[in-house]
């Protein structure tokens, strides 16, 4: 069984990547150098070279974290493309076979945003709402999408954004961050153990979240 996972040579991706293999799939880790989302002549030869897979994770780094007044047009313009159209014509590009399973990384900002991740709230909502679409038709192949949204998970990303990790953990009723292994683990799990019929949204966040749906 093959599997591709984006961003998958650090954070959370880099867990996936690795629990898939241990899980026995042949794993493609595609890094940065593989695939720069941003640039849509990288996107189209990077689908052009791996057209089908049995497993897709759809995983992109972070932008910075800035308020809504701060961004520039043209940041608005590069994160467009990095965390909403490269990722999208991933999705509509590679084809996950019959049966296969099609994992989303997004955030737990596209329910509850941040006004400090304005950008990050923007285009993952935006991503998931087409990876809503999508998944109904991946279904008639008895392909299972689900999108995972993380709350705080201890990875670079979140020391760079949060700054007083005590405090934070504070707000999470667990009392910790998550673990990228957690994901990792959740995703291998999914799929080896061949669970099908399970659509929508996982929320790794400690109960973190206020709300029910």
């Amino acid at each position: 069984m093959d599997a591709i996972v984006l961003g998958g040579s650090r954070g959370i991706g880099a867990a996936v990547a690795s629990a898939l293999s241990e899980s026995g799939y042949d794993v493609l880790a595609a890094s940065s150098r593989d695939i720069d989302t941003a640039d849509m002549d990288s996107v189209r030869a990077f689908c052009a070279a791996h057209p089908r897979t049995d497993l897709l994770v759809l995983n992109t780094g972070g932008p910075p974290a800035k308020e809504f007044a701060e961004v520039s047009e043209q940041e608005w313009s590069k994160y467009h493309r990095q965390l909403f159209l490269g990722p999208a014509e991933v999705l509509k590009r590679i084809r996950v076979g019959r049966g296969g399973h099609l994992f989303l990384i997004s955030s737990s900002v596209v329910r509850e945003p941040s006004p400090k991740l304005v950008i990050s709230a923007a285009y993952r909502a935006a991503l998931v709402e087409v990876f809503k679409l999508a998944s109904k038709e991946y279904a008639r192949d008895g392909v299972a999408c689900v999108n995972i949204a993380p709350g705080l998970v201890d990875t670079d990303r979140m020391r760079e954004v949060i700054a007083d990790h005590q405090e934070a953990k504070k707000a999470i009723p667990m009392g910790r961050f998550g673990e990228p292994r957690e994901i990792g683990q959740f995703v291998a799990a999914i799929a080896s153990n061949k669970i099908g019929f399970v659509s929508g949204t996982v929320n790794f966040d400690g109960a973190a979240s206020a709300y029910a749906f």
